[in-house]
């Protein structure tokens, strides 16, 4: 009963490996990735240290001031906005990093960078893998060698005498094997495999065999040493350090552009409230005039033009309401909050505006710019790398050669025995060389070439990247400039004329 109580263990204990295996793995993955961006974090400046692609964060609007005041110029939206959650731009800008989709896909991009990464690492360490097999055969044989019954000696059966046995055995493999890959390109192998043959019908007899192995490849010259076998390492510890670049780049235009988004919203918000001042304006003008036409002061075309006019004034006024709820729910998709969210933005911030202008000459900026910019030392690197490549490529027109070494030691024949252990008396080895001479190298060729392209193509992008940001810097700078002098002299304007009774003050929205 023993036997039969340990094989339901073993099989319930395998079972509960099974079903814990997923999340133990995940575990192991995020661990690893985790180290991995840690330990790269450094080379970057400003990559965020809490880096996490888990979405635990709990929100409520609840937790958000209620609004209270009842805002005429809305029309019927007004009523929707009392009660509703007034959101600040600093709280916008830690939800949207905590919620936002497109956010959240750029980091993942960062996990699978570094993911990929842990695949690389891993092919130079100790790989094992293990193997078993087993089977219930039966074969049907042509017996011809049978045991006399009077003299006990086998003789053997005429053709015509000779019949057909049903045979029954039980065969068993197993294997494990290691695979340890050196990073100057040796590759080492070792495997220990044992067969298992036993007969049921007939006679009973057992036949076990077993073999230790080992197997060295060194390569000598050309096509597999240290400058090719490293390369997909060297790229992928490349790509992880780039991967952190641009999410480091992107987090801080994905701030820069979620806040010009609230500003866009308020800017459409104060516009809803001018179409609504004009539209008021135009109503008034309108009674105005029917008045005076009632008293025959006013002409009746007058009349009608200034009907029209307060027409066009309501339509204007009511597409402007449109566009601030449309843009406020575009801003809550940005966000990765609901749509139906009741929340309105602070117009607060706007008040807190103020423009500060930078004291560095535009020449001084593009330097910086070409100093700081992370997409431009990506790009640098990147040609780098095409450069190296093109030096890997031409490995492969070298002839190959290799030093190749095999050990093994095998079992004696044992019949009847269940196992049977590999006997040091019993080995063999070899070793010798394997020359692989460049006759046909299409292949070769072709990659060789496709890397000389495609570093120039590098080179042609970086001096573009160079150029384009240069312009960028230019223009940004004259828009600055534009911006600060647009902003005094609505500041003037608003001092000599005074602003129009419940109209706001208009705010030039800041440059990204």
């Amino acid at each position: 009963m023993k036997r039969p109580l340990i094989l339901i263990l073993a099989g319930c204990f395998g079972l509960l490996l099974a079903g814990c295996s997923a999340k133990y793995y995940r575990a192991s993955a995020d661990k690893e990735v985790a180290k991995i961006i840690a330990e790269k974090s450094p080379a970057v400046p400003n990559m965020d240290r809490r880096f996490s692609i888990e979405q635990t964060n709990r929100f409520s609007i609840d937790e958000l001031p209620a609004a209270t005041n009842l805002v005429e110029f809305l029309g019927a939206e007004s009523q929707v906005e009392v009660g509703a959650r007034v959101l600040s731009l600093e709280r916008a800008l830690d939800l949207a990093v905590k919620f936002s989709r497109a956010y959240q896909m750029e980091k993942e991009k960062v996990y699978l960078a570094a993911l990929a990464l842990t695949f690389e690492r891993n092919l130079f360490t100790p790989l094992f893998a293990g193997r078993a097999q087993t089977a219930y055969q039966v074969n049907t044989e042509e017996v011809r060698l049978v045991v006399d019954p009077l003299t006990r000696e086998p003789r053997v059966l005429a053709a015509e005498d000779a019949k057909l046995v049903e045979e029954h055995r039980i065969t068993a493999q197993t294997a494990l094997g290691a695979r340890w890959l050196l990073r100057s390109g040796t590759l080492i192998t070792a495997s220990a495999t044992a067969d298992f043959l036993r007969f049921i019908t007939g006679d009973p007899r057992m036949a076990p065999r077993s073999e230790l192995a080992a197997r060295i490849i060194q390569p000598l010259w050309g096509g597999r040493g240290y400058k090719v076998t490293m390369e997909n390492l060297t790229q992928a510890e490349r790509e992880m350090l780039y991967a952190l670049r641009k999410f480091t780049l992107y987090r801080k235009s994905f701030s820069v552009q979620n806040a010009m988004e609230y500003y866009r919203v308020l800017r459409n918000r104060d516009m809803a409230l001018n179409n609504w001042n004009g539209y008021q304006s135009a109503k008034k003008n309108a009674e105005r005039t029917r008045a005076f036409v009632n008293e025959g002061r006013t002409r009746l075309g007058e009349l009608g033009r200034l009907e029209q006019q307060e027409l066009a004034s309501e339509a204007q006024w009511i597409n402007a309401i449109r566009e601030y709820k449309l843009a406020l729910d575009n801003f809550k998709i940005d966000l990765g909050l609901s749509v139906q969210a009741n929340l309105i933005l602070d117009s607060g911030e706007l008040d807190r505006l103020r423009i500060e202008h930078p004291n560095i000459d535009v020449g001084d900026a593009i330097q910086l710019a070409l100093t700081m910019r992370l997409d431009y030392q990506n790009a640098k690197d990147v040609l780098e790398d095409s450069t190296r490549k093109v030096d890997v490529a031409a490995e492969g027109f070298k002839p190959r050669l290799d030093f190749v070494s095999n050990i093994g030691i095998n079992s004696a024949p044992k019949p009847g025995r269940v196992f049977a252990a590999p006997d040091p008396e019993r080995y063999h080895w070899d070793a010798g060389l394997n020359l692989d001479l460049p006759f046909e190298r299409t292949a070769e060729r072709n990659l060789y070439r496709t890397a000389l392209i495609t570093a120039q193509k590098a080179g042609r992008d970086l001096t573009l990247l160079e150029d384009t940001i240069k312009r960028q810097v230019r223009d940004n700078w004259r828009v600055l400039e534009k911006d600060r002098r647009n902003y005094e002299i609505s500041e003037l304007t608003v001092r000599a004329t005074g602003p129009v009774p419940g109209s706001p003050v208009t705010i030039a929205t800041p440059v990204g």
